[in-house]
């Protein structure tokens, strides 16, 4: 049925739900799983009177993201293994979170996306936006919304 499942993680417990289904999904399919977090980028403000870090300390924190994204994935991997799925974990850095969970999954060749939503409704939703909304509505690939 399937060849190969995206599923987006940002390490959160509603996150870990999804990433279970995911993994039990390859494993019923004998699917491979690519696990990605995507990691943004340090924010740099242009506007006047803002406070500028030096490069060294972005690069730090950058850093740490990464280190972070990439143990969140890699925890995915030892869970799979567990199953017996083959997981190959990813981090992007990317601002642009949705966009992101699209392009790996046409560059991984992925038949679906597996990610959860946390329902917000509202000014909620308004502030905070919608990254699940945003997949389902751009990507070309199926994709299974969890809550």
């Amino acid at each position: 049925m399937y060849e190969r499942i995206l599923v987006a993680t940002d390490g959160s417990t509603l996150s870990k739900k999804a990433v279970s289904s995911a993994i039990a999904m390859a494993e019923l399919t004998g699917a491979e799983l690519v696990a990605l977090k995507v990691v943004p980028r340090y924010p740099q403000s242009y506007f006047e009177g803002a406070i500028v870090l030096q490069a060294e300390e972005v690069s730090r924190v950058e850093k740490q993201w990464a280190e972070s994204g990439q143990a969140i994935v890699d925890a995915v991997q030892k869970a799979a293994a567990l199953k017996g799925v083959k997981v190959k974990a990813i981090t992007v850095k990317s601002d642009l979170v949705s966009d992101a969970i699209i392009a790996t999954a046409k560059k991984q060749k992925c038949d679906l996306i597996v990610m959860a939503s946390h329902g917000r409704r509202g000014i909620k939703r308004l502030l905070l936006g919608s990254e699940t909304q945003l997949v389902l509505t751009h990507s070309h690939v199926p994709v299974l919304v969890l809550r």
